[in-house]
């Protein structure tokens, strides 16, 4: 199955993102558990998508409770994911050094 994986990164390289999805919209592939970690950021932003945009259709969302967002993980919630994973972003900020 097929997958892209996008990476960037801010202007004043404050901010980074991280887009894994499936082009072809919906993944046929049953996920039982999904993790992303992040490692000298913090997580600003994350969400997970059950189908990504194809054609004139738009992101699926999944539903609050299929995940969880820390300050450095996005993943499925034990019990409550529904097993539908084709797309997950994650934005996060590099901290700072203070003058």
């Amino acid at each position: 199955q097929q997958w892209q994986m996008n990476v960037g990164v801010s202007e004043d390289n404050g901010l980074f993102s991280c887009s894994i999805w499936r082009p072809q919209g919906k993944s046929y592939l049953f996920f039982t558990q999904f993790k992303a970690e992040v490692k000298g950021a913090k997580i600003e932003y994350a969400m997970a998508y059950s189908q990504a945009a194809v054609g004139a259709q738009n992101d699926i969302p999944l539903k609050q409770e299929e995940f969880e967002i820390t300050e450095t993980t996005v993943s499925h919630r034990e019990g409550k994911f529904r097993f539908e994973l084709s797309k997950l972003l994650v934005v996060a900020k590099t901290p700072r050094d203070e003058l």
